[in-house]
């Protein structure tokens, strides 16, 4: 994992957006339970999710909110999904959010080949997913897009090349992506364990040191300043 991190941050990279998010005002945004702001409607309702999302952006004149990593987010609490045994919810949450409308088109941020897709359709979860595989260095990792429109499903096939900023696919609606608001979860991954088209992208607290160490902080490769300040 070492070496993982070390190389990360010397990769050429792409935008995940149509566009340079340095270019455009972003919010980092905070939705863990530390924020009093997200007592004030009920994220299960996702019209009023949505809605507190435009005013958020609004307040603060930002094209798009991201945020998340290493988040203990109590709103996972609401799926089933989430629940886990003895009683402790997977609520720390381990890739990067980038919330905007649905339909925007959605870049590879580094180069690579599709490992595998799938619409992980359980209330909650991502919806249409897919995983990149990428070896730089004789070193072996995946990037995880996940929330995203089922089109995207629809032109991508296992063992398909695909540069740094070329098109992947497009943000799904909430419709499609199990009840959230529109956004784009981009993890990144140094070992799925097996898994196709699916990995964990939120975890149990307790779990964090081992979660958080098969998932390096996408900032490695986003590079973005507003993340690394405080939400």
């Amino acid at each position: 994992m070492s070496d993982l991190l070390r190389l990360l941050p010397q990769l050429p990279v792409a935008s995940p957006l149509p566009f340079e998010l340095g270019a455009r005002p972003g919010l980092h945004l905070d939705l863990s339970e530390r924020n009093p702001a997200l007592r004030g409607f009920d994220p299960a309702d996702t019209a009023a999710f949505s809605a507190w999302l435009l005013a958020q952006l609004r307040e603060h004149g930002a094209d798009y909110a991201i945020g998340g990593y290493g988040e203990n987010r109590g709103l996972y609490r609401l799926s089933p999904h989430f629940n886990g045994d003895h009683g402790e919810p997977r609520t720390l949450h381990l890739g990067v959010d980038l919330w905007l409308a649905a339909g925007t088109a959605v870049h590879c941020v580094l180069a690579g080949t599709v490992h595998s897709t799938r619409d992980n359709a359980v209330f909650g979860d991502y919806g249409p997913t897919v995983i990149l595989e990428h070896r730089f260095e004789n070193q072996r990792f995946y990037s995880l897009y996940g929330h995203l429109a089922r089109t995207t499903l629809q032109r991508l096939r296992p063992g398909q090349r695909l540069e740094a900023g070329e098109l992947l696919g497009w943000l799904g609606a909430p419709e499609e992506n199990l009840g959230w608001p529109p956004h784009l979860h981009f993890q990144l991954i140094a070992d799925l364990g097996g898994r196709v088209g699916d990995y964990p992208g939120v975890c149990k607290p307790s779990e964090a040191a081992h979660w958080l160490g098969l998932s390096p902080d996408p900032n490695l490769l986003l590079r973005l300043p507003l993340l690394r300040e405080p939400a």
